[in-house]
């Protein structure tokens, strides 16, 4: 082998030796073959600084204005403007058109829409935080405390006002009225939004309204309007309420920006459990009195998405023919990373 062909395999081999190398290093979990959606939210800057989030000025999203208040978004660079909606179903267009980033929203409306593909030119809702979960007196149903409505029986052939159709209060409140011998095809329900809910009971406008808090405290104590059914109770008990989604689209546009919500949201769910910290909150954003937000019943505020947990609902669903198709929730779920 002469001198000039000796020099050019020795490099041949030495390129060879640095290629096996940087491959072996890559294979032990270097950057270039970590997972594409770990590596992209893990670290590094939000993609879009300023987000915008769909609330309803209710006790479930506490953890949302304790996160803002304690600055958990700001420390994970996100800036919060907040859209007051109606409901999640109500919520699902403005996150279609992008006038939401991120919204809070029952899980049977998500669920529905996913059914009915009404998110499909986004890549579907993917859900990325739980929200709230069901506690005894935090879902009643209330009636005005003249009326002649006393007990679930007496709501047979009546109206009572839901926030917004085919959601979680229709869901529950129907299988509490069965549970209950009541002929749920005798109730209607009509649309009103829950500040409007008191005054409707009062007037007549509605023979019972199905609240939640602090809606309910505030009825009791200034209206005097009693109870009539929980509707988290019986075959819904412990039922999860709701929790925060985003599209498809923007969360394959946007993983940092949707890790980064998440970590805060964990912190502020954690953070929600405490009254004292939550309590002033309730006056500012829900704009209730003190006694009353001293008095409101609290429902869980769950730190961690559980698939199975959620699956109840789409049963719920099914045999109350609120769902068009069969729908498995876990290709639904965003799980923060690390989890």
């Amino acid at each position: 082998m002469t001198r000039r062909v000796r020099r050019i395999a020795i490099r041949g081999i030495a390129l060879a030796t640095l290629l096996a190398t940087v491959a072996s290093c890559s294979a032990l979990g270097g950057k270039e073959q970590a997972p594409a959606s770990d590596a992209a939210s893990s670290s590094g800057p939000v993609e879009k600084a300023k987000i915008t989030l769909g609330v309803l000025p209710i006790l479930d999203v506490a953890s949302v204005h304790v996160a803002i208040k304690q600055g958990f978004f700001k420390a994970e660079g996100l800036e919060v403007d907040l859209k007051v909606i109606q409901g999640g179903a109500a919520a699902i267009p403005g996150l279609v058109s992008k006038e939401l980033d991120f919204t809070f929203g029952n899980w049977v409306s998500f669920f529905a829409a996913q059914s009915k593909d009404a998110a499909k030119a986004v890549d579907g809702i993917k859900l990325i935080s739980d929200g709230y979960q069901a506690k005894p007196d935090m879902f009643l149903i209330l009636a005005a405390g003249d009326s002649a409505i006393k007990s679930p029986a007496d709501l047979a052939g009546k109206t009572i006002a839901i926030n917004t159709f085919k959601n979680i209060a229709e869901l529950t409140a129907k299988a509490t009225l069965e549970a209950a011998n009541v002929d749920v095809s005798t109730v209607k329900f009509k649309e009103m939004p829950f500040p409007d809910m008191q005054a409707a009971v009062q007037n007549k406008t509605v023979d019972a309204a199905f609240m939640v808090e602090p809606f309910i405290t505030r009825a009791q104590r200034a209206a005097g309007q009693i109870k009539v059914l929980d509707a988290a109770s019986g075959p819904t008990d412990n039922i999860p309420i709701a929790g925060y989604a985003t599209t498809g689209a923007f969360a394959k546009e946007n993983p940092k920006t949707v890790a980064a919500f998440q970590r805060a949201m964990a912190k502020g769910q954690a953070a929600a459990t405490d009254r004292p910290t939550v309590e002033p909150l309730l006056v500012e954003y829900a704009k209730v009195d003190k006694e009353t937000a001293g008095l409101v019943h609290f429902g869980a505020f769950p730190t961690t998405l559980d698939a199975t947990r959620l699956q109840r609902v789409v049963q719920l669903m099914q045999r109350y023919q609120m769902l068009d198709k069969e729908l498995d929730v876990k290709p639904m779920l965003i799980q923060p990373s690390g989890s």
